[in-house]
């Protein structure tokens, strides 16, 4: 197999991150930051409309995997509260979504670091290969997490589903970084730690996959099968000498 590219998932797979979005400390910060801007909300009423929103947009969604935009959710719930435009300046509302965003995430969040070995393993491949990046996230948490644990510049380009309105196993995700690399599917890894959203649906589109047995993710889905499995990050040097040898 020649290999020009190799993609990755994010979140399981390269980043070792936990979140508790059941914490209501989340729900308090933002019903303090929503109470400043003069807007009272209590934070079950601030957890409810979370939920009721996200819910609904993928109730609206016409997508077989939908996926929630939470900018536009939070841009939602400032619209649905009738002091908003009389309390906030315009120029504040445009930004204020994405702060909100942006504090619910880092007030969910428990632990954000890479898995052993993967700055050492994606130095090694980015000299030999193209390295693209695939995950189910929003760009509002993905990309500042991937800069702040040191690997967005590894990656072009970097597809997150909250920009497409559409999650793994969708096989368009996978086709939009295909055409950004101009690559063929048979030059292609997929790595990744989910067997439905990563293996199956890279395989959808013929490309190899590495399954990386991480503490995250499906470890199994009915009539899928990896192509090969990894259990520590830097096997992933083994795994790319197996394809190479096929």
């Amino acid at each position: 197999m020649i290999i020009k590219a190799i993609l990755f998932d994010v979140n399981g797979t390269l980043i070792d991150i936990d979140t508790d979005e059941a914490n209501e400390e989340i729900y308090r910060g933002i019903s303090h930051v929503l109470t400043y801007q003069g807007i009272s909300m209590h934070r079950w009423e601030v957890r409810d409309e979370y939920y009721r929103i996200m819910e609904a947009q993928r109730k609206a969604s016409q997508e077989k995997y939908p996926e929630f935009n939470v900018v536009d959710l939070f841009r939602q719930l400032l619209n649905r509260r009738p002091s908003a435009p009389r309390t906030i300046a315009l120029g504040k509302l445009e930004w204020l979504p994405v702060f909100l965003a942006e504090a619910y995430r880092g007030l969910s969040r428990n632990r954000l670091q890479l898995y052993p070995g993967v700055l050492d393993v994606l130095n090694d491949l980015r000299r030999r290969y193209k390295l693209a990046a695939i995950s189910d996230a929003q760009s509002t948490w993905c990309l500042p997490e991937m800069r702040a644990v040191g690997i967005d510049g590894y990656f072009a380009p970097i597809i997150v589903s909250g920009d497409f309105g559409y999650r793994k196993p969708d096989p368009r995700l996978f086709a939009a970084a295909l055409t950004a690399l101009r690559v063929a599917p048979e030059n292609v890894l997929f790595v990744g730690n989910d067997m439905l959203r990563d293996v199956y649906g890279a395989g959808q589109l013929g490309i190899k996959t590495v399954f990386f047995s991480s503490n995250q993710g499906r470890k199994q889905a009915e009539g899928v099968k990896p192509d090969y499995v990894i259990y520590q990050f830097p096997e992933m040097r083994q795994a790319v000498e197996f394809f190479e040898r096929q």
